[in-house]
């Protein structure tokens, strides 16, 4: 994926895998790294995702939206693994108790 423009310490690396995508996430995912986070979880022909954020570093109100477009993308078929830093994030915004969020 061309990450030109992008924070050079972030990275959406999407590993496919039969119909399933594992995404791996570093760095800060905010407005200007959110598209490219939701563009390697979404490739095609995948129906489920995993999205592990424990290495990201700063998560923004673009973040927390890209996860809820990726949670109506894969409806009952999306896990994240968030760090303590985005957990903390999500529990402040309200989403600390979604279906899709797992134990870091």
């Amino acid at each position: 994926m061309d990450q030109e423009g992008l924070d050079p310490n972030f990275s959406a690396v999407g590993e496919v895998t039969g119909d399933r995508v594992a995404v791996t996430v570093t760095g800060e995912v905010d407005m200007a790294t959110a598209d490219a986070l939701f563009q390697a979880a979404t490739p095609d022909r995948v129906t489920s995702a995993s999205v592990d954020l424990r290495a990201v570093t700063f998560f923004d109100s673009a973040a927390i939206h890209t996860l809820i477009r990726l949670a109506d993308h894969y409806p009952g078929a999306l896990d994240v693994y968030p760090s303590d830093r985005v957990r903390r994030v999500l529990d402040i915004s309200g989403l600390g108790d979604q279906p899709w969020l797992r134990a870091p």
